[in-house]
């Protein structure tokens, strides 16, 4: 059964730059990046997926057909990471205001799994603390489980800001979860190349 009372919003708004083609449609053990990881948030929270989207946000919704995920479109999607959370935050309350907590994601993560997301929860619900981040290559990273306490701060961040900078601002109040392979992420051709290779 979905977990209500939680949301988790993709952030896929980014044109992928330094890659040179959009990454969230690169293709990884048979489907899209963005497919892998919101097939894996649907498992865990059902509809209370939200992807939001920026550049080419018609293709990333066309590679999700079929999935009962949400979507926003954050149309400042140049101006920066922050400008796509405060999207996800503010279309994931209005779709279900009842949410106790949000995990933020990203596209370029191809170890996110729904049992990842699973055991941020888990982490989240037994530590009684207000954030639980993903622990790798010595820092805390996505995804991270939000409580709904921390929106407003979120809300606060600008330009190219993620919500990362809450866990320097609030340390004792986060817990962390081991993901060793959240270290792996797609940011240039070479990434990719190593990601197919197995390398």
């Amino acid at each position: 059964m979905p977990r209500d009372e939680y949301g988790i919003i993709i952030l896929a708004a980014g044109n992928s730059s330094r890659l040179g083609e959009p990454k969230q449609l690169l293709q990884f053990q048979g489907k899209s990046l963005i497919r892998h990881i919101v097939e894996a948030a649907v498992e865990i929270v059902g509809r209370n997926t939200m992807v939001v989207t920026g550049s080419n946000s018609g293709l990333i919704e066309h590679a999700l057909d079929g999935l009962p995920c949400q979507f926003a479109f954050n149309a400042d999607w140049q101006e920066g990471m922050s400008a796509s959370v405060k999207t996800g935050i503010h279309a994931l309350q209005s779709y279900n205001p009842q949410i106790i907590g949000s995990i933020l994601a990203v596209s370029d993560q191809p170890f996110v799994t729904s049992e990842t997301f699973r055991a941020l929860i888990q982490v989240f619900e037994k530590s009684g603390k207000g954030i639980a981040a993903s622990q790798y290559s010595d820092a805390l990273g996505t995804p991270a489980l939000f409580s709904t306490s921390y929106f407003p701060a979120i809300l606060q961040l600008t330009g190219a800001e993620g919500a990362k900078k809450l866990f320097k601002r609030f340390p004792d109040d986060v817990s962390a979860y081991a993901f060793p392979e959240g270290r792996i992420d797609i940011d240039t051709q070479e990434d990719y190349k190593r990601l197919i290779s197995g390398v």
